[in-house]
């Protein structure tokens, strides 16, 4: 009882601390909503300023404007008006994108309107003076390049993660390029290319070529230890750019940057550790501990064959029939590798598992998995969506998010019952959860020119597998069965997908 007590204040101390310097971050900033026709628009600006230029700020591909904060308060904190916006279907975004990925140019024209449109507004702003820069990350930084050589008045440009082919010696004017040095060798390359381009074909990292003056500045910046998501974070990503609109401009200010990874960090370890405490509080469902009790033959056999098998048998089979980008292929590897896996359970089916599979309190079983599903979803989705991306679906996303559990349900079920019971093997759950990110791997090798934004959430997956696993344990060992976790895991899942990947009329 102390235990759970100490880490109870523990946690609490730890969700204070870091909601505090995430608000505080916020201080001096008047920070207004509003829409540019369907489009959702965020203006980050100081409480009290003459005049000044404007940052508009793109996000990339399945991403919101909520992940672009961290440039628009360190902007906005030194003296710039800073706009953020959600991309056609993205984020709170309710008109889809429409177009074809393998096309390209459809999509692309779509997105460049699109920032037009925002941009024209940003500049009629009261506080605006007149002038402005573009800001754009992965997918947005091609389109804020295309936006600021056909718009002369465009002082600067910021690309982070960049890839464009219309990029030039002299345009767009005064371009910064940000990449993380733990991102693909290609995006570094390609940051190496444009700069190039300005510098006879020696450009280093680091070193400004050209002048601010007559708008030929380039410079390649490489963060450090920070891959496609964490340059938005990087110190080194918020302050070059920080220091490249200041050059630019022809401003001095500097001395706020956004250091939200720490506090993100430590509201996040507060709300997973929080969750020990509570799952002790959750009712005993079952007389005995559930769960297959694999021995670790049968285990991997369950663990292989459905990694290897689902993306085989997906790969030529058609995957879309949802409005929603790479969320019906997702929705359909999870439903088919729970089925595998199931069929696989059943063959390994022994008397002694059938008892606990019938003996439960299917009433605390409800209550439990209520419980634990509602914390997943609301304790990590509020400080989300407030702080990472965009996290509470718009009402076309919702009839989605209940056709993707369709998929997601069935997996964590059969998983968690696999992984499970009074003799369950150390690292049980480890090995199909890394035989379940295999299987999305080959899945893109075998597709790449169709899942190859997979590749991106991978990450975010493992992340996901981590938390809620651990999560799923602790009312494991509190209920005795797995099915509380599975379907808290299964909709906080969906719900994930749902809200995360683009809403897409092909």
């Amino acid at each position: 009882m102390i235990w759970k007590l100490a880490v109870a204040i523990a946690a609490a101390i730890c969700i204070a601390i870091g909601l505090f310097e995430l608000q505080d971050a916020r201080k001096g900033l008047r920070i207004v909503t509003s829409k540019v026709g369907e489009t959702p628009v965020t203006i980050f600006r100081p409480q009290v300023t003459p005049p000044v230029p404007v940052i508009v700020i793109a996000h990339g591909f399945a991403g919101s404007q909520q992940l672009m904060q961290p440039f628009a308060e360190t902007l906005a904190r030194n003296g710039y008006i800073a706009v953020t916006f959600d991309f056609r279907g993205h984020g709170r975004n309710p008109v889809p994108l429409r177009g074809d990925l393998n096309e390209g140019m459809t999509i692309t024209s779509e997105l460049l309107k699109e920032l037009e449109e925002v941009a024209a507004y940003a500049g009629s702003l009261p506080d605006s003076d007149g002038r402005m820069a573009v800001l754009g990350h992965s997918m947005a930084s091609d389109i804020v390049i295309r936006f600021a050589q056909a718009t002369p008045a465009i002082v600067a440009t910021v690309a982070v993660s960049a890839f464009s082919p219309v990029t030039t010696a002299t345009s767009p004017r005064n371009l910064l390029v940000i990449v993380g040095a733990l991102e693909p060798s290609m995006l570094r390359d390609e940051g190496l290319r444009i700069v190039n381009l300005a510098a006879d074909g020696k450009a280093v990292a680091g070193e400004t070529y050209g002048r601010f003056a007559d708008g030929t500045a380039r410079k390649l910046v490489v963060a450090r230890g920070v891959e496609h998501i964490g340059v938005l974070y990087s110190h080194d990503s918020l302050l070059q750019s920080l220091q490249w609109m200041n050059a630019a401009f022809g401003r001095q200010q500097q001395g706020f940057v956004d250091g939200r990874g720490g506090s993100l960090a430590l509201l996040f370890l507060g709300i997973i550790a929080m969750a020990w405490p509570l799952s002790q509080c959750l009712p005993v469902a079952s007389p005995a501990f559930a769960g297959a009790d694999l021995p670790w033959n049968k285990l991997l056999i369950t663990a292989i064959i459905p990694a290897l098998l689902t993306p085989l048998m997906l790969w030529r089979m058609p995957t879309d029939f949802l409005p929603i980008l790479l969320g019906d292929y997702l929705a359909l590897h999870f439903l088919l590798y729970g089925a595998l896996t199931a069929a696989l359970l059943f063959v390994w089916r022994s008397r002694a598992s059938i008892p606990n599979l019938v003996a439960p309190c299917w009433k605390s079983l409800a209550v439990s998995a209520a419980v634990i599903g509602a914390y997943n979803i609301l304790a990590f989705g509020w400080p989300i969506d407030a702080y990472l991306f965009s996290f509470l679906p718009i009402a076309g996303r919702v009839p989605l998010l209940f056709v993707i559990a369709c998929g997601t349900l069935p997996y964590f079920l059969a998983d968690e019952w696999a992984t499970r019971g009074a003799q369950a093997r150390p690292g049980a759950t480890l090995l199909t959860k890394s035989c379940f990110l295999l299987s999305l791997a080959i899945a893109v090798a075998l597709n790449p020119m169709k899942l190859f934004f997979l590749i991106i959430v991978m990450p975010a997956i493992l992340l996901l597998f981590a938390i809620f696993t651990l999560i799923s344990r602790w009312s494991y060992q509190a209920t005795h069965h797995p099915l509380p976790g599975a379907v808290a895991n299964g909709a906080v899942f969906a719900w994930a997908i749902t809200v995360t990947f683009p809403i897409m009329v092909r």
